[in-house]
């Protein structure tokens, strides 16, 4: 063990915990059209079941934050870990849509008591030095877990039917419900001030301190714009390679690539940090690519140009990865203490969320006004464009010194 009581694999172990988590998230997609043959859902009930993660996040993610800082990291963790594990296996026996639906709230519960805690847990495991790195490690296990689920899923699927998949990423958690308590030693309060006695500060003053302090705001804010372009693309890159005729099989491994692909910027962004780069300039960095992937991955100049629109794709994902792996590396600073990492990262999940949920429907609402795909790159460049006076915001106010 480390100082601290932290087994050296802890990092890893803590990332992967998060991966796990991500695959509940990302095994639906590629289970959609197993369910609507053995159940009949229509496409209203897969919505539903693909939204109601999200919905998870938009109302209770500062919750789970304020839950992670007050009961301990490790048992927030443990917890989501285990109602994730149990909403898995409870899904595998469901017997209609109504069963899914209410697991799949369940699910979208335990996805945040997994994930929130993991920066604060990641501050503690490693050294200061490598503190940036890590945290840029640990922002890419969305797109890891999501591009493993579209990629794995069909097979598996077609192997073990929808409820053996559903059985299979169950068991991934059961793994890390296992290991995580031996990699990670039990909550301990933070250490109190010279003189003091140690004391958990309650709930209602740590909501308080956290929203009123600018960097919160600003960081969750940022990760709303970014969330917003990047599920509009991924979420219509499918319709748009079934018009270019790169449907089928074929267009679900190029869009699995798009989301995977988001892991380098996610990465790039802690060692760009670590550095010394500003964060200004690595967020920037991520809207400029998004601002200008997008356009040609979706406008008109583009359209006889299928490989460089889905260069554009790649471009939006990749160098748009340095966001949300900028924001998680940057969280510790942008909380106003140590003991509001988790409330702070809750807050810019939550708007994560919001994002994820507002971008898709403008995205769908223009292309329905315009009849087609050409102006979507001008709906993501207005977000884009919030998000550099955002970023400006944040380095100039959010970041504590």
């Amino acid at each position: 063990m480390t100082a601290g009581g932290f087994s050296p694999r802890a990092p890893w172990v803590i990332v992967l915990a998060g991966v796990a988590a991500a695959l509940h998230v990302g095994k639906l997609p590629p289970a959609v059209p197993a369910l609507q043959q053995a159940m009949g859902i229509g496409l209203v009930q897969a919505g539903f079941l693909l939204s109601l993660v999200q919905l998870g996040a938009v109302l209770l993610g500062l919750v789970a934050g304020l839950l992670a800082d007050g009961v301990g990291l490790r048992r927030c963790m443990l917890v989501g870990l285990a109602l994730l594990t149990a909403a898995g296996l409870a899904g595998a026996a469901a017997r209609d849509a109504t069963d899914l639906l209410v697991l799949r709230a369940v699910e979208g519960v335990g996805f945040l008591l997994t994930t929130v805690p993991a920066p604060s847990l990641l501050r503690r495991a490693v050294a200061p030095a490598q503190l940036t790195r890590m945290l840029g490690v640990w922002s890419a296990y969305m797109p890891f877990g999501t591009a493993l689920a579209l990629l794995a899923g069909p097979l598996l699927i077609g192997v073990l039917g929808w409820r053996g998949w559903w059985v299979l990423t169950a068991a991934g958690t059961a793994a890390m419900l296992l290991w995580l308590p031996l990699a990670v030693p039990r909550d301990v309060r933070a250490p109190a001030p010279a003189g003091g006695a140690p004391a958990a500060e309650p709930w209602h003053r740590r909501l308080a301190t956290t929203l009123r302090a600018p960097g919160p705001w600003l960081a969750a804010l940022t990760f709303a714009v970014y969330a917003a372009q990047w599920l509009a693309v991924i979420g219509f890159l499918p319709t748009l390679y079934q018009q270019s005729g790169w449907g089928g099989a074929l267009g679900a491994v190029l869009t699995a690539t798009v989301a995977a692909v988001n892991m380098v910027g996610n990465i790039g962004a802690g060692r760009l940090l670590h550095r010394g780069v500003h964060a200004r300039t690595v967020l920037w960095s991520g809207f400029v690519a998004m601002a200008v992937g997008a356009w040609l991955a979706f406008g008109s100049a583009t359209v006889d140009a299928p490989v460089l629109r889905y260069g554009g794709a790649l471009l939006f994902s990749t160098v748009g990865g340095l966001i949300p792996g900028a924001l998680f590396a940057l969280a510790p600073r942008v909380a106003p203490g140590e003991g509001h990492i988790a409330t702070t990262v809750g807050w810019m999940q939550q708007w994560s969320a919001i994002g994820q949920m507002s971008g898709p429907p403008a995205v769908a609402w223009v292309a329905s006004r315009v009849g087609g795909w050409d102006w979507t790159w001008a709906v993501t460049g207005a977000y884009a464009a919030v998000g550099l006076v955002l970023a400006w915001a944040l380095q100039r106010h959010g970041l504590r010194r």
